[in-house]
């Protein structure tokens, strides 16, 4: 089974996504296509990477991930191919795939250089369908592309460690569905700094942007809220938590809270997009 999945920031009400999908049924009828997402905000590379990144490993070794968020081939963004983790990426050299790899190196890159073996009305999109078509058909990348070492490193909204080991500044890297806000403090990161400590989130409350009491647990899932409480489940909603997700990073939430009537971690707290959050340790 060769499976393309789709990630990209055309949305859903104009007519790009069925037009992809019809440019790799032409190119390969026997692809079976999955889409990963496709309300990406526009050009957010770091929310692309975290998607994917939370997504990919649960497809099986061999699938090829399409990635066409910010995917126009110009002297900044190349167009590129990767093997990793036994899993292959198709995309632009925009900062996604480096985030994705937080500096483990790929079995294999190269720099896709097919553009001139393709009609010169081909678009980006046509090159990125016919290298993924090539890869899912279990074509090697080096007949694509050549090789090359690294990729475009991404230097903003890096985890900042204090020199003193004291704390950790991350920033908010996601909001999903729920109003629950994903940074990019990853568990191995604070465990490494923790070592034990006890440690502290501070929090604004967004209407009065007065100081609320700060988290001071970190829970494996929503509902370990109530874990050392002797109150019903339900009494806790509408608490603010922290978790470590799946992805392995660190998410604000509230419990049982409906954005839609109620609020959410986004709203309540105040926090968006690149918003700082910040761990604090005990000496």
């Amino acid at each position: 089974m060769s499976i393309i999945t789709l990630t990209t920031d055309y949305g859903l009400t104009d007519h790009f996504v069925g037009a992809l999908k019809g440019k790799i049924i032409s190119e390969f009828p026997e692809a079976k296509i999955i889409d990963i997402s496709h309300n990406i905000d526009p050009f957010n590379t770091s929310e692309a990477s975290y998607v994917l990144g939370a997504a990919y490993a649960h497809f099986p070794k061999g699938s090829v991930h399409l990635i066409g968020v910010d995917s126009e081939f110009n002297k900044e963004n190349q167009h590129i191919a990767m093997q990793w983790n036994d899993h292959y990426f198709v995309g632009a050299d925009n900062g996604i795939l480096s985030m994705l790899l937080q500096h483990q190196s790929p079995q294999k890159l190269v720099t896709i250089t097919i553009h001139d073996r393709l009609p010169t009305d081909a678009t980006d999109l046509d090159v990125l369908v016919k290298v993924a078509c090539h890869v899912a058909k279990g074509g090697l990348l080096n007949v694509i592309g050549k090789e090359i070492k690294s990729l475009k490193q991404v230097t903003e909204m890096q985890p900042i460690v204090a020199a003193d080991k004291n704390s950790i500044k991350g920033n908010v890297i996601y909001i999903d569905h729920f109003g629950n806000v994903v940074t990019n403090i990853s568990k191995k990161l604070f465990l490494e700094i923790a070592k034990g400590r006890p440690y502290e989130i501070p929090l604004n409350h967004a209407k009065s942007q007065q100081k609320t009491s700060p988290i001071k647990n970190i829970w494996a899932k929503y509902s370990d809220i109530s874990k050392n409480s002797n109150y019903p489940l339900k009494t806790h909603e509408g608490d603010k938590l922290a978790i470590f997700n799946e992805a392995g990073l660190l998410e604000i939430a509230i419990f049982r809270s409906n954005p839609k009537y109620v609020g959410s971690a986004s709203s309540l707290l105040g926090l968006g997009y690149r918003d700082i959050i910040t761990v604090n340790f005990k000496s």
